[in-house]
C-alpha cells in the first residue's frame, strides 16, 4: 500500500521571498482563496506550485474547490489530476463531482474521514482521501480510518522519518500539487510554461517529489547516498545512518522479477520499466541483484582504458535541445569561440596520448555544415599513418548517417570504406533515449531510433564493433528508458557487436533545453542508481559490461555505483570538454593510478584494458 504526502502551507498572500523561504524549508505547494498574477509569478520564480480554493481568471497549477466548482472545471476540459474536490455537501453531490470530473483527490476533515473512503471504495471511481495531520498520530489514526493523501504543514525531514517508519510496510511517497506518475507530455501538454518549468524543477521521471539535495551530475559535490545504503530517497537521521537488506519487505512487489533475473530469466520491457520504478529500499535491492549478477560476470575486476577524447569541432548545424557544446551559453563562458580542428592538429594530439600511453583515441564532434563522409575517412587516414597501432573509436551514428548521407552512397558502403582507412570501433552516443516520443521533443532533427539502430547493425555485421549508451534525467521517464534498454537488447541478440552499456547521466546547468525551463534539473541519486543497476539485469547475458562515467558523476560517484552493477569506470580521456561544456565541474582528465586508487578502495582489483575490454598486460608508457 502506497500513502502520499504533500508539503504544503496556507497562505493568504505571497511574494517571492516569502515563497523562496518556504521553497527551501521543502514546501512544494502553497494554498490559497484567490491568488493573483502577481503571486503566481512569485511562486514559479521560486519553484513552488500553487493551489487555488477558488475558480478565477488566474489559472494556478490545481484547484482545491467544492464540488460545483469541480464539475464547472471539468465541464472546461480540466484534467482530474489537477483537481481537488472538497469532501462538503451531500454525498450524492460529492460523488457526482468526483465521478464526472476524475478528481484525483478528496479532501477530507478527520473527523469524516470514513464517510469520504467509503465512497473510493465504490465502483467507477479512483481518488485518493487527502487530509491534513498534524504529526505521526494524528496520521496513523488518518491512515487507519483509509486517509492515503497525507498534506503536511511545518513538517520537517525528521518528521517525516518518523512518519515513514510508522507506516511499517506502508511505502511513503512524496507527491507535488499533482498525484505521482503524471508524464512529462501531458503536463507539457496542458500546463502553462511558468507552472511547467516549475513543477520540472520540483520532480524525478516518475512524476515523484525529488530529495531536496543539491547534488546533480556534473556538480563538484560528493554524490548524496549514506555509506550503509545505495539509495538517497530521505535525508532523516534514521535513513542516513540506516543499512539496507537485500530483499526489504518493501521490494516484495518486485521480488518475483529480481528472483527471476538471478535465475538467468530476462525481465521483459514491462518488467524492466517495474524495476525503474523502484524507490528507497527498492533501489538498494535492485542493486544488490545487479551487484550479484556483476560478480558473476566480471568477478572483482574493474577495468579501465587509457585513451584520448578528441572533440574536433563545436560547430553543428542539429539542434539537440540538450547539448550545451554546440551551443553553450556565452553567459556561463562554457563554450568559449567556434572552432574546427585541422588534420594537423588532430594527428598531434593523437601522437601525445600515444607518447602518455594511450591506447585508443575517440573522435566525436559536432556535425559542422560544411563536412561530407570524406572528413570523417581523412581523419582516420591522417591518424594511421602516423599511428598504425593506435585504435580509433570514432564517429557516432549520426556522424556515420550524415557522412554517407553527404557521399550520396549507402551506409553500408560509407562503414566499409572508414573500416577499410582503420577505423576500430565505433561509440554509441548520439542516442540519447531510444524512443521516438521523447526524441521528438529532444531532438527533433536528429536520426530516429531505427536509424541509429541500422547503423549500429550494419556496423556489427561488418565486424565493428560499438559501444551502447543512454542519456537520461531530462524529459524522459521509465517507460522510454525500458523501451530504450529493449532497443539495446534487440540488436544485441542479433548481432552480439555492443562491448559495453555506459549509462549518461545528463548534466543540466548549461544545457539550452533546462535553460528555456523545458527539462528537469538531471537525474535524481537514485535515478542514476536504477539506470546502472537494471541495465545490469536488463543486459544479463549479452552485454558484459556496464560502465560509471566519472565524468558525469566525479570518481566518488563512481566508485558507489561498483555496487550496484557496474565493472569499469571508462576512459582516461585527456582534455574531455563535451561535458564540461555542460556546466560539469568535475575534471577533464583521471590518470592511471587515480583510477587505480579508487578501485582498490572499493575492495576490487584494478585492470587495464583495450577498447574491446582484452586485459592489457603492460602499464600505459
Amino acid at each position: 500500500m502506497t500513502i502520499t504526502f504533500l508539503r504544503v502551507r496556507p497562505a493568504e498572500s505571497l511574494a517571492e521571498p516569502t515563497a523562496t523561504s518556504r521553497r527551501r524549508e521543502g514546501t512544494t505547494a502553497v494554498e490559497m482563496l484567490s491568488p493573483t498574477s502577481a503571486e503566481l509569478t512569485a511562486a514559479h520564480k521560486a519553484g513552488v506550485l500553487v493551489l487555488s480554493e477558488s475558480v478565477t481568471e488566474v489559472e494556478p497549477a490545481a484547484w482545491v474547490v467544492k464540488p460545483e466548482e469541480a464539475l464547472s472545471l471539468a465541464g472546461r476540459g480540466v484534467p482530474g489530476w489537477r483537481l481537488t474536490v472538497v469532501a462538503e455537501g451531500s454525498r450524492e453531490s460529492i460523488l457526482d463531482a468526483l465521478a464526472r470530473s476524475d478528481a484525483s483527490f478528496a479532501r477530507s476533515t478527520r473527523s469524516e474521514i470514513s464517510e469520504t473512503t467509503a465512497l473510493s471504495s465504490l465502483p467507477g471511481v479512483a481518488f485518493s482521501v487527502s487530509v491534513f495531520v498534524d504529526d505521526v498520530s494524528q496520521a496513523l489514526r488518518a491512515v487507519d480510518q483509509g486517509a492515503t493523501d497525507l498534506l503536511l504543514r511545518d513538517w520537517d525531514v525528521e518528521g517525516i522519518g518518523e512518519l515513514r517508519a510508522a507506516l511499517g510496510e506502508r511505502r511513503l511517497v512524496e507527491r507535488t500539487a499533482f498525484p505521482p506518475g503524471i508524464e512529462i507530455d501531458e503536463a507539457r501538454s496542458v500546463l502553462s510554461a511558468e507552472t511547467f518549468t516549475a513543477w520540472l524543477s520540483q520532480v524525478d521521471g516518475s512524476g515523484v517529489a525529488r530529495p531536496r539535495y543539491e547534488w546533480a551530475p556534473g556538480k563538484d559535490l560528493p554524490p548524496p547516498v549514506p555509506d550503509g545504503r545505495l539509495s538517497a530517497e530521505w535525508l532523516d537521521g534514521s535513513w542516513l545512518d540506516g543499512t539496507s537488506t537485500p530483499f526489504p519487505a518493501s521490494a516484495a512487489e518486485l521480488a518475483p522479477i529480481l528472483e527471476r533475473s538471478l535465475e538467468g530469466i530476462a525481465p521483459t520491457t514491462a518488467e524492466v520499466e517495474a524495476l525503474f520504478r523502484a524507490r528507497a529500499d527498492q533501489v538498494d535491492a535492485v542493486a544488490h541483484v545487479a551487484d550479484t549478477l556483476r560478480e558473476r560476470a566480471a568477478g572483482d575486476t574493474v577495468t579501465y582504458v587509457v585513451n584520448r577524447n578528441i572533440n574536433y569541432t563545436n560547430l553543428c548545424y542539429f539542434k539537440c535541445g540538450f547539448c550545451a557544446f554546440s551551443k553553450g551559453p556565452r553567459s556561463l563562458n562554457l563554450r568559449g569561440e567556434p572552432y574546427l580542428m585541422g588534420l594537423d592538429e588532430i594527428v598531434e594530439k593523437s601522437v601525445e596520448a600515444w607518447g602518455r600511453g594511450a591506447t585508443e583515441v575517440t573522435l566525436q564532434g559536432g556535425i559542422h555544415p560544411d563536412f561530407t563522409g570524406n572528413f570523417y575517412v581523412d581523419v582516420v587516414n591522417a591518424i594511421k599513418s602516423e599511428l598504425p597501432d593506435m585504435h580509433i573509436h570514432g564517429f557516432t551514428p549520426l556522424e556515420v548517417w550524415q557522412g554517407a548521407e553527404t557521399l550520396g552512397i549507402p551506409v553500408r558502403r560509407f562503414l566499409e570504406e572508414l573500416k577499410s582507412a582503420g577505423l576500430g570501433t565505433l561509440p554509441g552516443t548520439a542516442a540519447e533515449i531510444l524512443d521516438d516520443d521523447v526524441r521528438a521533443h529532444l531532438c527533433p532533427d536528429k536520426i530516429r531510433t531505427s536509424q541509429w539502430a541500422e547503423v549500429m547493425i550494419t556496423a556489427h555485421e561488418l565486424g565493428l564493433r560499438a559501444t551502447s549508451t543512454i542519456m537520461f534525467g531530462h524529459i524522459d521517464h521509465p517507460r522510454s528508458w525500458a523501451n530504450h534498454l529493449e532497443v539495446i537488447r534487440a540488436i544485441q541478440r542479433r548481432t552480439g557487436g555492443f562491448t559495453e552499456m555506459v549509462p549518461l547521466p545528463f548534466v543540466h546547468m548549461g544545457s539550452p533545453i533546462f535553460l528555456r525551463g523545458r527539462s528537469r534539473p538531471g537525474p535524481t541519486w537514485d535515478e542514476v542508481v536504477l539506470i546502472h543497476a537494471v541495465s545490469r539485469i536488463a543486459l544479463d547475458g549479452l552485454v558484459p559490461n556496464i560502465q560509471a562515467s566519472w565524468v558525469k558523476l566525479g570518481l566518488d560517484g563512481g566508485r558507489r555505483l561498483l555496487d550496484a552493477g557496474c565493472n569499469d569506470l571508462g576512459g582516461t580521456l585527456m582534455g574531455e570538454i563535451i561535458t564540461r561544456s555542460a556546466g560539469a565541474a568535475h575534471g577533464q582528465e583521471v590518470t592511471p593510478h587515480e583510477f587505480r586508487e579508487v578501485i582498490e578502495a572499493a575492495g576490487r582489483r584494478p585492470a587495464l584494458r583495450s577498447t574491446t575490454y582484452e586485459i592489457l598486460e603492460s602499464q600505459p608508457r
